[in-house]
């Protein structure tokens, strides 16, 4: 009997000490992971990106006579950016616009990452029959994008449409570059004077 219980703790060694070494390797990837890498602008102080946004809502429609339609269109979404200098990684992107299929699409956007900092945008595009290249450009923010500046574009596909119109779309070639450039303080005034 005691050889048959030499093999078998040697196996119950072996199969324990394997188990230990998974899960001391498995220890990390149940930890936080680490902070993904700070961006740095490039060295004339632009941060260039590339991403996609992807978002859904409500879109509110009218007719203006013959083919001609104008919508109120309010988005929500995430908005991920790539590339070696981007500002950051990820956004949650909102936009309220109007749209004329006659004149084009003028709204604002926020885009407001992890920490609750903005960057602020007006958006400008075609939005027409013929055409959606959509041109967005920064004019503010608040934290870490206080005086956004910069420009970006891309172009809007729409995936799903319903009669009661709920909307959900994605953005086609979405690049751009910005800089932050904190605005210029006040001096102090009394009684309303410097």
């Amino acid at each position: 009997m005691s050889a048959e219980r030499g093999p078998q703790r040697a196996v119950v060694s072996r199969a324990k000490a394997a188990m230990l070494l998974a899960g001391l390797l498995a220890l990390p990837a149940c930890g936080p992971s680490p902070p993904p890498p700070s961006a740095a602008p490039a060295s004339d102080g632009w941060y260039e990106f590339q991403g996609s946004w992807n978002a859904s809502g409500r879109r509110h429609t009218i007719a203006l006579g013959g083919e001609r339609t104008a919508s109120l269109v309010n988005l929500r979404g995430s908005l991920l950016l790539s590339g070696p200098d981007r500002p950051a990684v990820g956004f949650r992107g909102e936009v309220i616009a109007l749209s004329d299929t006659a004149t084009g699409l003028v709204g604002r956007a926020v885009w407001t990452d992890e920490k609750g900092d903005s960057a602020y945008s007006e958006v400008r595009g075609e939005g027409t029959a013929t055409g959606n290249r959509i041109t967005g450009t920064f004019v503010g923010g608040t934290g870490r994008f206080a005086g956004a500046r910069g420009t970006y574009e891309f172009s809007w596909q729409y995936v799903l449409e319903a009669e009661d119109g709920a909307v959900q779309g994605r953005s086609v070639g979405l690049a751009g570059r910005v800089r932050f450039d904190a605005p210029q303080s006040t001096p102090a005034t009394q009684g309303g004077k410097p």
